[in-house]
């Protein structure tokens, strides 16, 4: 049976998991490719980027640029121009033009992401959890990404939406320098975001503007450094066991 909006069941037009089922799959319509296109950011030599010569996989001369996906160009295909339509429109009306606020919109892999410059991050939160036509009324957590050769925007922060009234989901993601990492709280506006940004603070050392208590909650509070940051040194504390010494990972043995 069709609703209103012409979807056919629970699993309608919106699709059982928030994923765009109108996508054309053809070559011609495969934004963000990152073999073709996108942004490069580093080469990447060996299979898992080692240089000082602990990569024992035998792809030591495997040589691959890695690339962010680039954004796309409409139509973005199904319900995606539909919300991007409609979160332009809102913070128009809002007096905010929508390129100072939306980066860049990237459809990659089926999913909608919309990179927000960080200072509107708040506006466009609100408008997309407020908007009766958006209605992303969940923040399942934030995420966080260190690209060290991401100059001047190492630190991203991953937000994942969804709109239980609508059945679809969405992504925001904010970056800022490692020199200037300060991206506003969301906790005023998804409260559940409480701990989240508490722990993407403790390991990659993002700090939460206006977050209620924004300390670590993992490590210890006079933890040096941030454990998931791609710089962070491969040490540990050294473990006893049964009399035994087991080294930090950077004192074992090495295979260069």
């Amino acid at each position: 049976m069709s609703d209103a909006n012409g979807t056919n069941g629970a699993n309608g037009a919106n699709g059982s998991n928030g994923v765009n089922p109108e996508k054309d799959l053809s070559a011609s319509n495969l934004p963000g490719q990152r073999g073709q296109g996108g942004e490069e950011i580093r080469v990447q030599r060996g299979m898992f980027g080692a240089n000082n010569g602990g990569d024992t996989s035998g792809y030591g001369g495997l040589v691959r640029s890695v690339r962010l996906p680039g954004p796309a160009s409409r139509p973005y295909g199904g319900w995606f121009d539909e919300v991007a339509d409609e979160l332009e429109g809102a913070l128009e009306e809002q007096g905010l033009l929508p390129d100072n606020a939306i980066e860049k919109t990237v459809v990659d892999r089926d999913e909608l992401t919309f990179h927000i410059e960080r200072e509107h991050l708040l506006r466009v939160a609100r408008t997309l959890r407020d908007d009766p036509a958006l209605r992303f009324e969940l923040c399942t957590g934030v995420s966080g990404v260190h690209y060290l050769s991401d100059k001047g925007r190492e630190l991203h922060a991953v937000y994942h939406l969804r709109s239980i009234t609508h059945n679809r989901l969405i992504r925001l993601e904010v970056s800022a320098p490692d020199s200037d990492p300060h991206i506003p709280s969301l906790v005023s506006v998804y409260p559940t975001n409480d701990w989240h940004e508490r722990e993407t603070y403790d390991f990659f050392g993002i700090v939460f503007d206006g977050h209620p208590a924004l300390t670590r909650i993992m490590m210890p509070d006079d933890w040096q450094g941030h454990p998931q940051r791609k710089d962070y040194p491969l040490g540990g504390i050294p473990v006893e066991y049964k009399g035994a010494q087991i080294p930090a990972p950077d004192q074992r043995r090495s295979y260069s």
